[in-house]
């Protein structure tokens, strides 16, 4: 399997560092061959050569098996012609990556890092599938001193795609799925509400509602146990999905996917550069670990990949956290850790 990592900006290589060793652990235990190739992406990039996706890079994505990337962005490249985070825009555009799946649990045993109430924040387990592609961050758009416009638009083929992969989440999950639009006001919202009701008969195991965005957004923080997969358009998902990942008591625990119609996924935590602790070793990697599981998964592996989510949270539970979460280990350390219990529940599993 060829992997193609971006470490990026910030606490992005460090965190890329310890998700491809325990890749690498796995695949040197169970005799499988992952082919770590790393690119300029971000920031780097535009330092490097001026853009920040160089043609290098997405030549060398467009080969791979899976795309693993840190973080991008930083205050250096701030009013700069060219910024980091449209590389991350063309890299999901060029690879077709329209769906982005973003977990939000609480790890039990964790719920007192929650800022929600012990009682809320219990078994809170939600999936968001957020169409990547379309919507206001890619429609035509004009910038003036005096206005400016951002269109909105979307296709019953964009929405019908990405409605399929919910679904057949929530179908592999507990067969709940809630469709978040804002169909009271916007005509995309309509467009989205009926496509989805449509797809919805291709799967009668599974239950559908739907809310507006605004009331799902209180329903995160007042219910978050009511909901099992969340599904909905570019912008609204991009807000729902950083509101729940607070959920959890710290952004650094959450990777997420990007996937597309065939060719490779792309796998990242959730967290920003944080370049103002980028190169003390105080970073949590956990959502690079994550992320890792993730791409485990999509590769074929999903065994392999819920081994590595159990030797993380087992490193959690046991007391041994990072900065954010309260503890003292550094990045390089909690990474270690995870790589000892994942060893050990590996070398068990083949002695099973």
């Amino acid at each position: 399997m060829r992997i193609v990592t971006l470490p990026g900006d910030g606490i992005g290589p460090e965190v890329t560092e310890e998700a491809v060793r325990c890749l690498d652990r796995i695949a040197q235990i169970r005799g499988l061959t992952f082919s770590f190739e790393a690119r300029d992406f971000g920031g780097a990039a535009i330092d490097a050569i001026g853009r920040p996706l160089p043609e290098a890079t997405l030549a060398a994505c467009r080969q791979a098996d899976a795309v693993l990337l840190g973080a991008v962005g930083g205050p250096q490249w701030d009013g700069a012609r060219e910024r980091p985070e449209a590389g991350l825009l063309a890299l999901r555009q060029a690879l077709g990556l329209y769906a982005n799946l973003r977990p939000g649990r609480v790890v039990p045993g964790l719920e007192a890092l929650s800022p929600l109430r012990p009682e809320l924040a219990r078994d809170v387990d939600i999936l968001v599938v957020r169409e990547l592609t379309g919507g206001l961050y890619f429609g035509a758009r004009t910038e003036g001193e005096e206005a400016a416009t951002d269109t909105c638009a979307y296709t019953r083929e964009e929405v019908e795609r990405v409605a399929h992969v919910a679904f057949r989440a929530a179908r592999s999950r507990r067969g709940r799925l809630t469709s978040v639009d804002k169909a009271n006001v916007l005509a995309t919202s309509r467009l989205w509400r009926r496509t989805v009701t449509e797809v919805a008969r291709d799967y009668p195991d599974v239950t559908l509602d739907h809310l507006y965005v605004d009331a799902a957004a209180m329903a995160l923080v007042t219910r978050p146990g009511s909901f099992d997969v969340i599904l909905t358009e570019n912008l609204f998902g991009d807000i729902l999905s950083d509101e729940l990942s607070v959920i959890g008591g710290s952004l650094g625990l959450l990777g997420s996917a990007s996937i597309g119609a065939g060719g490779p996924g792309l796998f990242e935590p959730i967290h920003g550069s944080a370049p103002d602790i980028a190169g003390q070793d105080v970073a949590n990697p956990t959502g690079a670990l994550m992320s890792a599981a993730m791409l485990l998964d999509h590769i074929g592996h999903a065994d392999l990949g819920r081994v590595l989510v159990d030797s993380v949270e087992h490193v959690l539970l046991t007391g041994e956290r990072t900065r954010d979460l309260g503890g003292t280990a550094g990045c390089a350390a909690f990474g270690a850790a995870v790589r000892e219990v994942l060893t050990e529940r590996l070398a068990m599993a083949a002695a099973a």
